[in-house]
């Protein structure tokens, strides 16, 4: 372009600045903008500065009733139907996957009730990712005012008020819930090969930064809001061919209560069911594992991918081989009285759903073992971060399975007992 053009170009482009500029100082904020100015003034910064201020007024997620400080209450709290209508393919898919049944998960755990109201409804504990999930409109109307407690469940990635696509879309939005002790993904990632590589060129050459897969590479492809995984976070999946693996997870199933001692199935499997949180068919678990092995290999070779996932699924074997006997042990103190069964417990059978509400030392270890070390065994081996699978995971299973025997056998001495 020679310099004349780009002369003209500049003036342009200057005119159109300058005749915008009477029609911006004439636009007016809504009502509901001038207010929230005051008392919530990052709210309306945030509201501007994402892409739905340009085509929505508040009134297109809060309604018409709440005009004043006096009428707060009448405020119309946004649901996924309200996103549904500008987003509906979005809205089914997530209404169709694993995070919109959060809340199932939660009420599924025998202690839940039990735990301090701030841990759950007030958002402090388990509840602060848990409660996310209210997908029924009917439940949510008759939540009303406390619905307040759950959030919306698109603004947990597309954070209120911008509700930024861009931001949603960097691994940075997945870290709130998926780090820490029971569900490390954020740390497994990011210290792997994957995770280097993609924050380091996100920073020196962000161009090349999606060379390397980040968190919505593989669980979100294209855009789909469904989030599905083969395994799930149990890492448990029915029918297994696997004769040998297949006891010990019969165990391990006894464990969470879905199999009663005696080995048949108990109500609890109906919650499973509901909330997705295991595969029960061979056809199930191949379809959601068929679409990870295709996104794999649009950068691995498909031996490259078969050899990881079999190696992956392998240390699954291999975790539930140490946390069956650990099971067993634990269930071998039930049956001869060295520890006695609580009261609410549906079996004389270590439950392992009811976490760190147990009243012995043995039981934390055990407890510890399952959703902790055990967890980032497997979880470790998938997001290709062999250290966790060692360090945190494997070897600290061996470490809580000596002293579970140990313990063990203190344990019934002290009682009496062979």
């Amino acid at each position: 372009m020679s310099m004349l053009k780009k002369l003209c170009s500049i003036a342009t482009s200057m005119a159109i600045c300058l005749a915008l500029v009477p029609a911006l100082a004439l636009a007016k904020p809504s009502k509901c903008e001038t207010c929230h100015a005051k008392i919530s003034p990052k709210m309306v910064q945030d509201f501007n500065r994402g892409k739905m201020s340009k085509s929505l007024t508040c009134e297109a997620c809060h309604g018409t009733n709440h005009t004043s400080e006096k009428d707060v209450d009448k405020a119309q709290l946004p649901t996924i139907a309200t996103c549904k209508q500008c987003h509906p393919d979005q809205a089914n898919q997530y209404i169709d996957g694993k995070h919109a049944l959060g809340k199932i998960a939660l009420d599924a755990m025998p202690r839940t009730h039990q735990q301090p109201k701030a841990f759950i409804d007030g958002q402090k504990g388990c509840g602060g990712c848990h409660t996310l999930g209210l997908a029924d409109a009917k439940e949510r109307k008759s939540a009303g005012r406390q619905y307040y407690k759950y959030g919306m469940d698109c603004q947990n990635c597309h954070t209120r008020h911008a509700f930024s696509k861009a931001e949603a879309n960097e691994p940075e939005a997945c870290q709130t819930c998926h780090m820490g002790f029971d569900h490390p993904q954020w740390e497994m990632w990011s210290s792997s090969k994957h995770g280097v590589t993609y924050l380091m060129n996100r920073t020196i050459n962000p161009k090349a930064k999606n060379r390397a897969p980040k968190c919505q590479t593989c669980h979100m492809p294209n855009g789909n809001h469904r989030v599905m995984s083969a395994w799930g976070f149990l890492a448990v999946r029915l029918p297994e061919p696997d004769a040998e693996w297949m006891g010990y997870r019969a165990t391990i199933l006894k464990g969470m209560g879905v199999l009663d001692p005696s080995g048949k199935p108990t109500g609890r499997l109906d919650v499973v069911k509901a909330g997705k949180v295991a595969r029960l068919t061979k056809e199930e678990f191949d379809k959601e594992r068929g679409k990870y092995v295709a996104i794999c290999q649009q950068c691995h070779s498909p031996n490259f991918v078969k050899e990881n996932f079999k190696n992956a699924d392998q240390m699954g074997k291999e975790a539930d081989k140490l946390f069956s006997e650990a099971i067993s042990i634990v269930g071998d103190l039930y049956e001869k009285g060295v520890i006695k069964q609580k009261a609410g417990q549906p079996f004389a059978y270590p439950d392992l759903l009811t976490f760190y509400d147990v009243d012995t030392k043995i039981e934390q270890t055990l407890y510890e073992m399952f959703m902790d070390h055990r967890m980032k065994t497997f979880q470790g081996a998938f997001h290709m971060n062999p250290d966790y699978t060692t360090w945190y995971g494997y070897a600290k299973m061996k470490k809580d399975l000596t002293e579970i025997r140990e313990m063990a056998e203190d344990m019934k001495k002290k009682a009496g007992k062979k």
